[in-house]
């Protein structure tokens, strides 16, 4: 399945105008049960600061959080990298044209990128399953970290995130929904064991994408990202399947992130340096 054409096509129809793409955050923000999930993390967070704070948006895509950390309190500095440059550009030009000065972005390649004892909050959404090399990446957020400050990631689990399916399935014809991982998920032991290597001493992690997650995001994503692959002219008929389809999406994403979830594809995982 090739998911990044689809979000290059979305990310172009929504980038015409500051008040679209501001629209596409707040579709985002609605639709993907990963942000309610980080959303509900970094407010805890917050409880937990005060005054002036540096963060780390690592792998900032589209910029949607960047856009929620820096427009919330502009006592952040925020900090975005991303290795696709056309996205760096679109967030800056973005930022500017909507006087939101305390936050900027740069190309970089999380593997290379160390900003010594810079960051109080380092913040990877679904960026680790694309990187070979994560204990490289996971010891230079520690050496990027302040000391106490916190490292919150998302990313699928091993127990079949985002539709992954291993090399053996695809053999058999089996396809997997994303091609642009390079690892199926992680065990949730085994990466905070990585994070344990690269130098953190406290890491926790909890599942997320439990039952009721796995059928919102078939519902809010996975369908609607097939038909378009399918043909870009089902972008017409998407707004009146979201209009059938979003009450029970917000239900359940709800659920999702009020519910403690014995396993999920997703993992949500916190580390302190």
């Amino acid at each position: 399945m090739q998911y990044d054409p689809i979000k290059r096509s979305l990310g172009k129809v929504f980038n015409k105008t500051p008040f679209l793409r501001k629209l596409f955050y707040k579709l985002l923000d609605i639709l993907l049960l990963r942000t309610w999930h980080v959303k509900k993390e970094i407010r805890l967070w917050e409880k937990t600061t005060s005054g002036k704070t540096n963060i780390l948006d690592a792998g900032s895509g589209f910029g949607q959080y960047s856009y929620f950390l820096a427009s919330k309190n502009k006592n952040r500095n925020i900090t975005g990298t991303d290795v696709k440059s056309e996205q760096i550009e679109d967030c800056n030009n973005f930022f500017s044209k909507i006087g939101l000065n305390n936050a900027n972005f740069i190309t970089a390649d999380l593997t290379k990128y160390v900003s010594e004892n810079s960051y109080d909050l380092i913040l990877s959404v679904d960026v680790m399953e694309h990187i070979l090399e994560d204990v490289k990446v996971f010891e230079n957020f520690f050496k990027s970290l302040k000391k106490g400050g916190m490292l919150l990631i998302s990313t699928p689990s091993d127990k079949g995130g985002s539709d992954v399916h291993d090399h053996d399935h695809e053999s058999d014809g089996e396809h997997s929904f994303i091609d642009e991982h390079v690892r199926d998920g992680y065990n949730i032991d085994e990466i905070q064991e990585k994070l344990k290597k690269a130098g953190f001493t406290k890491t926790e992690a909890r599942y997320n994408y439990g039952s009721t997650g796995k059928i919102a995001w078939k519902l809010s994503m996975k369908y609607p990202i097939k038909m378009l692959n399918f043909t870009k002219l089902l972008f017409i008929i998407l707004p009146f399947y979201y209009l059938i389809t979003l009450p029970f999406v917000l239900l359940l994403n709800l659920l999702d992130v009020k519910l403690k979830h014995k396993t999920g594809t997703g993992l949500i995982v916190k580390a302190w340096k």
